[in-house]
């Protein structure tokens, strides 16, 4: 993909509109659309049986009824787990979606999305291998693609091999030694930082190298304003009620 056909919005939702609905389900997907968002961000990591589906932590207790580690869990016990009831009586019984689903959703609403490859520890490159397959198997034919992020270096070049096409970014919460040479090696196509690392010589840098500039997790006023002024190409948001009326007049 060249920067110059950069077909992704400014405005991206966080894990679906994870704060006004629970995060990383359908629900949020469906929240954060209705508030005019046409992009959505989301964690994506494999069931023991190798099934992709959406959940940010490694273990279950904060945000679904069950215990334990999720990766170790097969996707027939995962899918019956209420990922929706620790939000709100409103959500109670609202799943885990798969991977496969969020593709269908995506796809009939018209929607970007952004992929984060959210690894259960150990099993990093085995995730970015088969999350990166699965996800240009759904979006064969479809457009735009999916943009496939990741901390997990080895995560992401699992990923890099196994779906080459797809573009990919560099998650950072800090700037250590080699991240630069590291997304220039990947073919990266943005950098998303963490919105106090980002500053204009920041994102120039990235733009001099054909390269986008995203940040997370973009919520106070002042900040949103900071990130304009440093000409960043994207922010990932949990305020979807009140930056809505902003993603629905740039689309």
């Amino acid at each position: 993909m060249k920067t110059a056909d950069w077909p992704y919005p400014f405005w991206i939702a966080h894990r679906g509109a994870g704060k006004r609905a629970p995060e990383n389900t359908l629900a949020a997907f469906r929240d954060g659309a209705a508030q005019g968002f046409r992009m959505a961000e989301c964690d994506v990591k494999l069931s023991a049986d190798d099934v992709p589906f959406l959940l940010h932590d490694s273990e279950l207790e904060r945000t679904t009824s069950g215990t334990g580690t999720a990766g170790e869990r097969p996707w027939a016990a995962l899918s019956q787990l209420d990922a929706g009831r620790w939000h709100g009586a409103t959500y109670a019984g609202e799943p885990m979606p798969t991977l496969a689903a969020i593709a269908r959703f995506v796809q009939a609403n018209g929607l970007a999305v952004n992929l984060e490859i959210k690894p259960t520890p150990g099993v990093e490159t085995r995730t970015g291998d088969l999350v990166a397959r699965a996800a240009a198997q759904l979006w064969a034919g479809s457009a735009p693609p999916p943009l496939l992020s990741s901390f997990e270096v080895p995560a992401l070049e699992a990923a890099a091999d196994a779906a080459p096409n797809l573009p990919r970014a560099l998650l950072l919460d800090e700037l250590w030694p080699g991240w630069f040479e590291t997304a220039q090696r990947l073919a990266c196509v943005a950098v998303v930082t963490h919105h106090r690392l980002m500053d204009a010589a920041l994102a120039q840098r990235l733009h001099a190298a054909g390269r986008r500039a995203l940040v997370y997790t973009v919520n106070a006023r002042a900040d949103l304003a900071a990130m304009q002024d440093a000409g960043v190409d994207g922010v990932i948001t949990d305020e979807v009620e009140r930056y809505g009326p902003r993603a629905r007049a740039a689309t």
